[in-house]
């Protein structure tokens, strides 16, 4: 899973059969501190994001398993959420203590 910020959309004149309608977002990837990494990249949006949302994004098989329809499509990137708040911790700074109280998965 990765981070995201949305710079603009990109337009297809012929589109792969199952991807008719679905949005194209063009995105630059970042790090935990949202730092821009590498190039930027167009990806399928099933979210309805917009120009510059903080964006949460998958890749390879799961970037074709987020499609709403067609359970398989030539898709490598999509969006999958929108981050509404974000607090970056720490490395050693993880409290891994359960809460005192009734917890069914425990």
């Amino acid at each position: 899973m990765l981070f995201g910020r949305v710079h603009g959309t990109a337009v297809c004149t012929v589109k792969y059969p199952g991807t008719e309608g679905l949005k194209l977002l063009i995105v630059q990837p970042l790090n935990k501190h949202l730092e821009p990494i590498g190039a930027l990249q167009v990806a399928a949006d099933v979210v309805q994001a917009g120009i510059g949302d903080l964006c949460v994004m998958v890749r390879s098989r799961e970037a074709a398993l987020a499609m709403p329809e067609i359970q398989f499509v030539p898709v490598d990137l999509a969006l999958v959420g929108i981050v509404d708040e974000l607090v970056v911790r720490p490395d050693g700074e993880f409290d891994f203590t359960l809460k005192p109280g009734k917890n069914r998965y425990t």
